[in-house]
């Protein structure tokens, strides 16, 4: 006898779509307010009629399900509006990143068949110098606030306020199918032409309700929760800015978005609307904790979410010391991307600063719906030592299927049926992960591996280094050997000298390994960043190798 759930002919069958976020928080929250930067306030109830206006502004210039619209714009609520309204009516959200070249941003645009581009004023130079090298057929429409405006080289379909101000603020959002493609971004940082990363409704919604519950089930640290204000320091064409906007808009919070990052302008949104919920890169942080102007600002109140890169123990201890409940966070383009949290126990909250920096900086473990393990080169899981180094792959309801059009480099990513991260880390006893490097950053030296990020952290202690990374350097004896670039800060008393003494006095109290004391150096005027704050070692590779 069957075990299926026998359909009854009227049930309605309740595909997770997008929409299904996007009306109950709207109907309980009218009320609550989306702020951008210092210049517009407005109600969920106005949002509303603003993503359904939207909606009808796309489909009468001819866009219909299967169509990708793009946007580039800086943070915004017209970009929350996009978040909603494209996928929504059955199209798919392509998210420009509008930091690449000229090259990748042509080649992300032609394999992503943007149909629509929703383009920023700032942007337009963009588009301008890439304006003969776009296919022909698509339509343009422009957000104008101010600016060069090249209206002779674009024939725009409308701009955008006007084009919404003249439809209708109703729209009856379809159901179809829940694994219809809902978003589509391209990955940075890596070698060669970008990678398409896709989502579908399900996974979104998925990926939405077990990162929410993640964030509201801890008992007293790094929650986010209904009275909490959200403002994003990750890109919005960036992992859905790590999906955040989607839950902060579930949960019907107040939001405010900075617009282009300015460090006056993020610290002023900070105070002004007492920002209890962020996350961004450790340059971010970083960026942000040195900027005079944050002398004058109220961290006590901020949580912020550390993720994108690994988070270091001296940032995390600097950040405890100005009030900001800090902890680390992981994920990757690929997994839409939260897999894991640093959230600490009250029993934890309770230890030392600097054990509780320990904790903090951890990438976590694993969040609800996420499996995570982490294997050797046979696919053994590593003993939970907090040691020994393995590979994490993963499982999850919310990971892409694959890379848009690309079969060969899809197989790869799924090999074996669990997704390849290329991250490389140690589990504990109580399941916590830290990752200890990159695949194809681990310094193979005499073939012990090495980690560069361990090496970064000991180096960045010296009071004369602004920045530093670790890269492999081919070597006729050990086959590799750490090659450490460094920036130093500003009229430093700074010497090579310095720099090898606290490598070796690392490896003498057994922090680092004999394989260390290899080590070369080299100066540097800056490190060189990806389009989302990352450090960019293939381009040091390039440079200094």
């Amino acid at each position: 006898m069957s075990n299926l759930i026998e359909k009854t002919k009227s049930a309605y069958e309740y595909p997770l779509l997008i929409k299904q976020l996007f009306d109950a928080p709207l109907a309980n929250h009218p009320d609550q307010e989306i702020i951008y930067r210092d210049q517009l306030t407005i109600t969920y109830k106005v949002w509303k009629e603003r993503v359904n206006r939207l909606a009808n502004a796309l489909t009468s210039i001819g866009v219909i399900q299967g169509n990708t619209v793009a946007v580039m714009d800086w943070d915004s609520h017209r970009y929350l509006e996009a978040y909603y309204a494209v996928p929504m009516i059955g199209a798919v959200l392509h998210t420009i990143n509008v930091r690449l070249s000229p090259e990748q941003m042509v080649y992300t645009i032609d394999h992503a068949e943007d149909d629509v581009i929703i383009c920023h004023t700032d942007f337009l130079p963009l588009l301008e110098g890439i304006r003969g090298r776009i296919a022909e057929g698509r339509k343009f429409i422009l957000i104008d606030e101010g600016g060069e405006i090249f209206r002779n080289h674009f024939l725009f379909e409308g701009e955008y306020e006007k084009m919404l101000a003249d439809a209708s603020p109703e729209f009856d959002f379809p159901d179809f199918d829940e694994n219809t493609r809902a978003t589509t971004f391209y990955t940075t940082g890596t070698t060669g032409l970008p990678k398409g990363v896709y989502f579908s409704h399900r996974q979104l919604v998925l990926h939405t309700l077990s990162t929410t519950a993640a964030l509201t089930a801890n008992e007293v640290h790094g929650r986010m929760h209904r009275g909490s204000v959200y403002m994003p320091l990750t890109p919005m064409f960036h992992v859905h800015a790590w999906g955040i906007p989607y839950i902060a808009t579930f949960l019907g919070i107040k939001q405010v978005y900075p617009g282009k990052y300015v460090p006056a302008m993020l610290l002023k949104l900070l105070d002004t609307h007492k920002v209890t919920f962020s996350h961004c890169v450790p340059t971010i942080l970083n960026m942000l904790l040195k900027d005079p102007a944050s002398a004058q600002c109220d961290f006590s109140r901020w949580t912020c979410v550390i993720g994108g890169a690994t988070l270091s123990r001296d940032l995390t201890i600097d950040a405890m010391k100005r009030g900001i409940d800090i902890f680390g966070g992981y994920g990757m383009s690929e997994t839409c991307p939260v897999l894991s949290l640093s959230q600490l126990s009250k029993e934890e909250l309770r230890l030392p600063a600097a054990d509780q920096a320990d904790l903090r900086s951890r990438t976590g473990r694993p969040i609800g719906l996420a499996q995570i393990r982490v294997v050797d080169t046979e696919g053994r899981d590593v003993p939970s030592d907090d040691k020994t180094a393995g590979e994490i792959i993963v499982r999850a309801p919310y990971l892409t299927q694959g890379y848009l059009k690309d079969h060969v480099h899809s197989e790869k990513l799924w090999e074996g049926g669990w997704m390849h991260t290329n991250d490389v880390a140690c589990v504990n006893s109580s399941g916590s992960i830290r990752i200890t490097d990159r695949t194809k950053d681990v310094i193979k030296v005499g073939g012990e591996w090495l980690s560069s990020l361990e090496m970064e952290d000991v180096i960045a202690k010296y009071e004369g280094v602004s920045e530093v990374a670790v890269i492999g350097a081919p070597d006729l004896n050990w086959g590799e050997i750490p090659l450490a670039i460094v920036v130093p800060k500003p009229g430093a008393n700074f010497h090579v000298r310095d720099i090898i003494h606290i490598v070796k006095a690392s490896v003498d109290s057994g922090v680092l390994p004999r394989e260390a004391i290899t080590m070369k150096v080299q100066r540097a005027d800056e490190i060189p960043k990806t389009s989302v704050g990352k450090v960019n070692k293939v381009a040091l590779r390039i440079k200094f190798l």
